[in-house]
């Protein structure tokens, strides 16, 4: 289960761990004008933990999703 809110400087993701007896804490994504940040709690320290990507981190983090072990360089596609 995921959702989603418009703050006055951000989108809010909130991914919900629903399933197995070993849940994970809440994801939260933040999406700004300059950069992604990718929160959660760590429930060992209580401390929330934060990653900060760029939209090129988060372009690339995408593609390989989808893409086979390797190494990779995305390129714009020429119109």
């Amino acid at each position: 289960m995921f959702t989603i809110e418009h703050d006055f400087d951000a989108t809010v993701i909130t991914l919900v761990d629903e399933g197995s007896p070993h849940l994970k804490e809440d994801v939260i994504i933040n999406g700004f004008d300059d950069c992604v940040t990718v929160e959660q709690l760590d429930p060992h320290t209580d401390r929330l933990q934060r990653i900060t990507l760029s939209f090129a981190q988060l372009r690339d983090l995408s593609a390989a999703l989808n893409l086979p072990e390797g190494v990779y360089r995305l390129r714009p596609v020429k119109k």
